[in-house]
């Protein structure tokens, strides 16, 4: 049991680290969505779900909801918080038509949290509440760690993973892994079932990186030596060709 009661102690903190690693890697991401003002072909779905997650995650570490816990609100209160800022700049950069989704999303997601939270705390008591909280906390954990779907369809179309950042998906495996085992170890569902899904994900995510990561940046039917840039709409040739017509016109002059 020393031996079992250790590792699970282990694993705890190792989870932490890397949720908080997930929580900070898509700073990448947003860098350049600032330095470009736009969103491109990111999506926003999987920041809105982990914003949604860590709220419920952070309600339910609450001592008042699941007693020895509070490690968990911590890193998820943090994550909630860090989630928050980038939701609020991918609806700022976000086009037209994306700017709605992911502002009816973020309306949502406070919205079912609101109405997780006063259930729990005027309806449920004892480890009803706990029980409730956690079954809330898990279902939106597997749908977080399931929001990747679309850019991984995106990547499969496009035989490109450019727009799936690669330590996102590290984390992703690293942080499922790390909790998966913790609620094994723990003999907690609420914590395995959701992080072995997300192990599983993050899996998959790392295979397609390795299969398409030498044609980061291309799509589907370019060559190295006539690739589009997104946002451009011209490939090199073109760029070229436009600036020898330009060189011949001013010699013409």
């Amino acid at each position: 049991m020393g031996v079992v009661h250790t590792l699970h102690f282990v694993f705890g903190i190792f989870g932490n680290a890397t949720a908080l690693f997930l929580f900070v890697a898509p700073i990448i991401t947003f860098k350049r969505i600032i330095q470009k003002k736009s969103t491109e072909q990111f999506s926003g779905l999987p920041y809105v779900m982990t914003l949604l997650n860590c709220l419920l995650s952070a309600w339910y570490g609450l001592p008042f909801v699941s007693p020895n816990n509070l490690l968990v609100s911590t890193i998820n209160g943090t994550g909630a918080a860090i989630e928050g800022i980038y939701v609020v700049i991918f609806i700022a950069f976000a086009p037209k038509k994306e700017k709605k989704k992911i502002s009816a999303l973020l309306l949502l997601v406070l919205t079912v949290f609101a109405a997780v939270a006063l259930v729990s705390m005027l309806a449920l008591h004892g480890n009803k509440r706990k029980l409730f909280c956690g079954v809330a906390a898990t279902i939106f954990s597997i749908i977080m760690y399931g929001s990747p779907l679309s850019i991984i369809r995106l990547v499969i179309k496009t035989k490109s993973v450019e727009f799936m950042p690669f330590f996102l998906s590290l984390f992703v495996f690293l942080c499922g892994a790390s909790w998966f085992a913790f609620g094994l170890l723990g003999k907690d569902p609420f914590v395995a079932i959701p992080n072995g899904f997300g192990f599983g994900l993050g899996t998959v995510q790392l295979i397609l990186y390795a299969i398409y990561c030498e044609k980061k940046g291309f799509t589907k039917k370019s060559t190295p030596n006539e690739s589009l840039e997104i946002g451009n709409g011209k490939s090199h040739q073109e760029e070229k060709q436009s600036s020898n017509n330009k060189k011949l016109k001013l010699e013409q002059v």
